[in-house]
């Protein structure tokens, strides 16, 4: 069973997850989240001094830093993907959120196939705010592709790895959104409770949209498809979702 923990300097707490990102993060009572979208990607370096200077112009800490979702120029390698994500996470160190090996900020990180970026960079991030309204809890759940997370390494976990027929990819999908709603159920949520879903994939998700995201309700808030690649080598489908009131772009 997925782990909940509290951040409360953060004022949210999170699925317990893997070294890089939490599986999925809610706005604890009293607060809401917000998601702001960069007009362009910001690369990391220059992205998180523009997170903290947002952050700041708010009011708000560092630690209510919730969520982000980031753009690469290519999957990554195994051995690419570690090495990025200790720099990534030697922020979230500084900022004091990652603590005692435990990272409680959700993330997707994924591979624009046309349109690349020079480096890895910000395309949107999600923090945590006040609440000024009564409505549902927000929630971002993480990115998951065709693996389980946790292991030595993808390659040997993939599912349907290799297969990009119809088939395959619709084997991909099925995993990827059963994930999505065990990540969902941590949180106490369902496809009902979701704002956005968003789909990155280069092949044709058409010959499984309506039997499977759309009968599943995973669309109810509406799909969106980028036209980018996982972040690592040989993974072919990922998917994230949300339930946020308040977006803004930047």
């Amino acid at each position: 069973m997925a782990e909940v923990l509290s951040f409360a300097d953060g004022n949210y707490r999170f699925v317990k997850g893997v070294f890089p990102y939490s599986a999925g993060v809610a706005a604890l009572p009293g607060f809401g989240l917000e998601r702001a979208r960069f007009r362009k990607p910001v690369a990391v370096a220059e992205g998180f001094r523009a997170i903290a200077a947002h952050l700041e112009g708010l009011g708000r800490p560092k630690t209510a830093f919730a969520a982000c979702e980031l753009r690469s120029p290519a999957p990554f390698t195994e051995e690419g993907f570690v090495a990025f994500n200790r720099l990534y996470v030697g922020t979230l160190t500084e900022w004091k959120i990652f603590r005692d090996g435990v990272n409680p900020v959700a993330r997707s990180n994924v591979c624009p196939e046309i349109d690349k970026p020079a480096e890895p960079a910000f395309y949107a991030f999600t923090y945590t705010v006040p609440a000024t309204r009564k409505g549902p809890e927000d929630f971002v759940v993480a990115g998951s592709g065709e693996a389980p997370e946790g292991h030595a390494n993808y390659r040997d976990h993939i599912t349907a790895r290799g297969d990009i027929s119809p088939a395959g990819l619709k084997t991909k999908a099925r995993w990827v959104l059963s994930e999505m709603e065990r990540r969902l159920g941590a949180l106490g949520k369902g496809w009902a409770d979701v704002t956005e879903t968003q789909a990155y994939t280069v092949h044709d998700l058409h010959p499984f949209l309506a039997g499977e995201i759309v009968a599943r309700g995973a669309a109810s808030g509406g799909l969106t498809w980028h036209f980018a690649r996982p972040p690592v080598v040989e993974l072919e489908y990922e998917m994230d979702c949300r339930g946020v009131a308040r977006e803004i772009v930047i």
